[in-house]
């Protein structure tokens, strides 16, 4: 039994016309080799991380369509919310709607085969950036905002809590120990930051995470601190293919 992770697979079978390959020639049939690669690599006794950005659609109904995708390959499967899963319900909805192959951690933990594992989607944050790392690219689809960081900190505490709030609950008899965040926890750098801090001081083994696009490739390769691993997951830098974790 093996434990996968792949993040952001932003799924359109619901919503076509959401289908990233708008962002170019990276993401041009982008599902095919999500399922060509997930089907080449994962056994049925295996464990995928999916933390954040599952699919495009809006309601909980409406992405009934990806979950079934999803659903239909192989392993157990454990998703995370992402800044993008607008579909996202209550506790007790998601429960009664998901796949049975499929689970989810919000305010929550998962345990399987010795393995436990907590989470929460973090934001933005003034902590660390990773420009340096992106190759800006037009985003059709982008709607203008004006930039609110007094609101984007409120968001990134509230958060914080909310990922104490998971890992408090992670199990002490565990052998193996996981974080999902969406956003990324730490710098390039493994400068150490406020969430660096929560996962040492609840001894995470290794923290998973997404959300980032448009990178350099090899430009993020991140790496151990302190006794947490950080492994970027964002299924496009990753050529689609599940990168393994345990």
């Amino acid at each position: 039994m093996s434990i996968w992770a792949l993040s952001d697979l932003h799924l359109a079978v619901s919503n076509p016309s959401k289908d990233m390959s708008v962002f170019g020639p990276d993401w041009e049939n982008y599902m095919e080799k999500i399922k060509d690669r997930w089907l080449s690599t994962i056994k049925p006794e295996d464990l995928v991380l999916i933390p954040g950005d599952i699919c495009w659609a809006m309601t909980l109904e409406e992405s009934k369509a990806d979950l079934d995708w999803i659903d239909k390959l192989p392993g157990t499967k454990l998703i995370l919310k992402g800044n993008h899963d607008y579909w996202w319900a209550s506790n007790n909805k998601m429960k009664a709607a998901l796949p049975p192959s499929i689970h989810f951690i919000y305010n929550n933990v998962f345990n399987w085969n010795g393995v436990t594992i907590g989470g929460s989607r973090l934001w933005d944050t003034k902590e660390y950036n990773f420009s340096s790392a992106i190759e800006y690219k037009e985003n059709p689809r982008e709607k203008k905002t004006a930039y609110d960081p007094a609101a984007d900190e409120k968001i990134f505490q509230k958060e914080l809590e909310r990922l104490k709030l998971s890992l408090q609950q992670l199990d002490p008899k565990a052998t193996f120990r996981i974080a999902l965040t969406h956003y990324p926890p730490i710098g390039a750098d493994l400068a150490s930051s406020s969430v660096s801090a929560i996962l040492e001081e609840f001894k995470i083994d290794v923290c998973i995470f997404g959300h980032l696009h448009s990178l350099k490739k090899g430009s993020l390769p991140f790496g151990t601190k302190n006794g947490v691993r950080y492994v970027f997951a964002s299924c496009d830098y990753l050529d689609f293919k599940p990168v393994l974790i345990q």
